[in-house]
């Protein structure tokens, strides 16, 4: 895969990443592939053109692999660390923005957090 191609497949990533103007979100590179971090901390990046792997709390892992099967899923590679696979072509804008957001959240400084906190975060 060229590194167009993944260019290219992270557009959209940023798209909806940028549009949840969250502080100190920034596009990086991670093992080769573009990534989203907050400051430093790693939220996820692009696997391949269609694969975006995400933080995502390990007890939730089960329930969204269950839930929405077409969407999330792991790999061998995966399992046992707070990371989940998601299908770039089954997700909708908003539920990437959803889970951006709460990476974001869980990744973030007290301080960002604190910045954007809206009722609803505090359940994070």
């Amino acid at each position: 895969m060229t590194s167009d191609n993944l260019d290219n497949a992270f557009k959209r990533v940023w798209n909806v990443a940028y549009a949840l103007d969250l502080p100190e979100l920034v596009q990086s590179t991670t093992h080769g592939t573009p990534s989203l971090k907050v400051k430093t901390s790693f939220i996820g990046r692009l696997k391949d053109a269609d694969t975006f792997a995400i933080y995502c709390p390990l007890e939730e892992k089960p329930l969204l692999m269950e839930n929405v099967p077409d969407i999330y899923f792991e790999t061998d590679h995966y399992k046992g660390w707070p990371y989940i696979l998601v299908h770039l072509g089954a997700i909708s804008d908003a539920e990437l923005g959803h889970r951006i957001r709460l990476a974001w959240l869980a990744k973030a400084p007290a301080k960002l957090r604190k910045a954007v906190a809206k009722p609803d975060d505090l359940e994070c």
